[in-house]
């Protein structure tokens, strides 16, 4: 087979355990994109969270962004396709947020969104190793609702990061009823997309754009976000440092990613 597109997920998987990109992972995604594949960004983070990485590939065309909320057009600067979360659930989800004294994390089109209290208290949500890139790039909001009511249609995704596994818990069990797709994240974290938003959509939507079909792709990750994705791809990639959960629903698993994991796949697959 061979594959025309890369789907490769950020934390966990590109990015090492200090955040960076290694020069032989990044080189054999640079070098992948001059022979023509499509290199796609896949990830929960939004557009402000990725300013950081924009530079190390100039030439990436697309992004699968938010987890699936939005798929972006990267070299215009534009959205191709928007998927937001309706303004009465979004308004459940901080109540939710706000009676467990949870951090809550609003995506955007354009912005990630937070209140600056949460934002210099982040180690308490388990959330330290991302101070200094909120501490950058979040705008600040005293009341995330009226924020919501400002930027009507604009909100993508919303993450509450709990304090411990009891008041995740307790959301997960309110939250599961609200016919959204929810997925776990780093220490304590529920994300929440609209319903049947996934990285795997996005993949199909991206895919329909393109004019490629789903067995021409590999993705690569590492969390519980990626399930869709892997399952989705032509041919899915778990990292090394995945859960086994993830492992096992792959189709390889790879190095993980302190150990250039997506470098060994590209060369293996393409």
């Amino acid at each position: 087979m061979k594959y025309k597109l890369l789907a490769v997920d950020m934390d966990g998987t590109v990015l090492n355990s200090d955040k960076k990109i290694s020069p032989r992972t990044k080189v054999a995604l640079n070098e992948l994109m001059k022979r023509g594949v499509y290199v796609v960004v896949s990830t929960g983070r939004d557009l402000a969270e990725l300013a950081d990485y924009r530079g190390e590939f100039k030439s990436m065309n697309y992004g699968i962004l938010i987890s699936g909320g939005m798929i972006y057009d990267l070299l215009r600067d534009a959205p191709i396709k928007i998927h937001a979360v309706d303004e009465p659930t979004i308004f459940k989800l901080i109540d939710f947020g706000l009676e467990t004294r949870a951090m809550i994390h609003l995506h955007t089109i354009k912005k990630s969104v937070a209140r600056e209290a949460d934002i210099q208290n982040m180690a308490v949500f388990g959330m330290g190793v991302y101070q200094s890139m909120f501490d950058r790039i979040c705008a600040r909001c005293d009341d995330p609702k009226e924020y919501v009511r400002a930027h009507p249609g604009e909100v993508i995704k919303v993450n509450l990061y709990h304090r411990d596994k009891i008041s995740r818990d307790k959301n997960f069990e309110r939250i599961n009823a609200l016919n959204l797709s929810i997925s776990y994240a780093e220490a304590f974290n529920l994300e929440m997309s609209p319903a049947n938003v996934t990285k795997g959509s996005g993949l199909r939507e991206l895919c329909a754009f393109l004019k490629l079909d789903l067995s021409e792709t590999v993705a690569i990750g590492d969390a519980d976000n990626d399930r869709e994705i892997l399952q989705t791809a032509g041919l899915g990639v778990a990292m090394g440092n995945a859960s086994d959960a993830i492992k096992n629903l792959a189709d390889f698993v790879t190095l993980d990613n302190d150990n250039d994991g997506v470098a060994f796949a590209i060369e293996k697959f393409f």
